[in-house]
């Protein structure tokens, strides 16, 4: 049956009927076996149908649908067959709960975990290691990390998945003083550190000043002999190339040539594109296509962001043309990124940028941001405005960089009125803001994060419009009056609250 594992689908049909023909289905060990491997070939349909025409069924069983379920990603009905399993004679093991752990954790399904907390509770397998550890998991990535180590503190047993797994959650959240206090308990405790223990740790070494801390951890990788672990060597090139120099990312790299992947690839070269090293980046970027790795999509995101200068046209076309061979068009980030740099061409860029805008078949809120951001950039306030429309009627998210661009093309214009309804917008979406009264000649607001409020006093300028300290407060009673999140306040004498009705309507 291990031979199965590489089989096709119709292979693994064939495989099925023969098992049927010879009788051999009733063996609990092969049907169980079977319903994994339709598991693996993402077969769902034919496990459960498998499993239903089982005429007996162990705990094995019920473990291979339940984590065929979890692996797909369908949380809701791996619950009903948890919940016939309870009714069934058979009980819950380690391996169920933490299969059903595993997946709660990844889905962000904290209620469901509690659930299964509660049913652990009851059946006394909280105390189990496999299954204490998948709890901590679960809840250390739902980001309740003080429950987790709740959990932690009443394991009465703990090996080394333990331990990594409360590193990490502290990690997860950026708790760097937790993150190396539990290391060091570890360390007393005498348990061996690996590479799931110091990656973690790499990851929350981001600034100069973490610079030897990062020296005394990577001392601590090479005294155990963790440097060739992938994970390990990625996240020391980034660790050294944010915290120390770039000459110490660049030896961990030339010295993990035989465990370099594509993703120690990406790290280094984003380790030059953040020293601004773009012609070092080049170089990474035509070394490992020599060396036999494949770029993804993570590789041309960073090399398309290092053709962003005039002088680099050439160098971004040909990128953008190695995208389209290998069928990346498609992506995302790449689609941004590829946005982003014609905008900064000066000649016909928009044009090639809209050109990409509007063949990407996906879109986020970036993707609109970018060509937002280029009609401001490029004069064209009139179609910034319509864009800005129609993202809010096709319900795109709008975020401060919407704002921004939308709020300078309003000054651009010296268009008051819609301004107006610009601001409505910022007051309904709630952006974030730092709570520091601001005071900027005569307005009166709330200096917001990304800056909008300031393009907004300097658009009132612009179009000679006095806002006093005194203003009515028709805007402010409206908003109110239908709790929203106030971020901003700017009232303006005068103001028509049924015009503003409409707006918000």
């Amino acid at each position: 049956m291990k031979k199965l594992h590489f089989f096709t689908r119709l292979g693994l049909k064939a495989t099925h009927c023969q098992a049927i023909k010879l009788g051999s289905i009733s063996d609990l060990c092969i049907a169980n076996n079977l319903i994994s491997l339709y598991a693996k070939c993402t077969d769902l349909s034919s496990a459960h149908q498998l499993f239903d025409g089982m005429p007996h069924r162990d705990t094995v069983s019920w473990n291979a649908i339940i984590s065929a379920y979890v692996n797909s990603g369908h949380l809701g009905t791996t619950w009903k067959i948890v919940s016939a399993m309870r009714w069934s004679a058979l009980a819950f093991d380690s391996h169920t709960l933490g299969s059903i752990l595993k997946g709660v954790a990844l889905a962000g399904e904290l209620k469901l975990g509690q659930q299964m907390h509660s049913v652990m509770l009851k059946t006394g397998l909280v105390e189990n290691m496999f299954s204490g550890s998948a709890l901590l998991d679960m809840y250390a990535k739902c980001g309740r990390i003080d429950d987790a180590y709740i959990v932690f503190k009443s394991m009465p047993e703990r090996n080394y998945v333990s331990w990594n797994t409360l590193v990490a959650g502290y990690s997860r959240v950026s708790d760097l003083d937790m993150a190396f206090r539990v290391l060091h308990c570890m360390e007393l405790e005498g348990v061996e550190i690996d590479d799931g223990t110091v990656s973690p740790l790499l990851t929350l070494l981001d600034d100069a000043e973490f610079c030897w801390l990062t020296m005394q951890l990577y001392c601590k990788i090479l005294k155990h002999g963790l440097e060739s672990f992938n994970t390990v060597c990625n996240a020391s090139i980034t660790a050294f190339s944010e915290c120390c120099s770039l000459q110490d990312a660049e030896r961990v790299f030339d010295g993990a040539l035989a465990c370099r992947d594509v993703v120690t690839w990406n790290s280094m070269l984003g380790a030059y594109l953040m020293h601004e090293k773009e012609d070092f980046a080049f170089k990474v970027f035509i070394d490992m296509q020599n060396f036999g790795f494949e770029p993804d999509a993570y590789t041309y995101t960073g090399i398309v962001s290092a053709c962003s200068a005039q002088e680099r046209k050439s160098n971004g076309k040909c990128v953008h043309g190695l995208v389209i061979k290998n069928g990346l068009e498609d992506s995302v980030p790449i689609s941004n990124a590829l946005i982003a740099m014609y905008i900064r061409f000066n000649d016909k860029g928009m044009e090639d940028a809209l050109r990409i805008f509007f063949s990407t078949n996906l879109k986020d809120g970036c993707t609109w941001n970018s060509i937002l951001a280029g009609y401001v950039q490029g004069g064209l306030t009139e179609d910034a405005l319509r864009l800005f429309l129609q993202m809010r009627s096709l319900v795109i998210e709008i975020d401060h960089y919407t704002f921004s661009a939308v709020i300078r093309s309003c000054s651009d214009l010296a268009t008051l009125q819609k301004d107006e309804k610009s601001y409505v917008y910022v007051f309904s979406d709630g952006c974030d803001e730092l709570d520091v009264p601001y005071c900027f000649d005569h307005v009166l607001i709330r200096v917001m994060q990304h800056r909008t409020a300031v393009l907004g006093a300097e658009l009132y300028g612009k179009c000679g419009k006095r806002v006093d300290g005194g203003w009515h407060n028709h805007w402010y009673e409206m908003l109110v009056k239908y709790k929203m999140r106030i971020r901003l306040v700017l009232c303006v004498n005068g103001a028509d609250p049924v015009a503003l009705r409409n707006v918000l309507e």
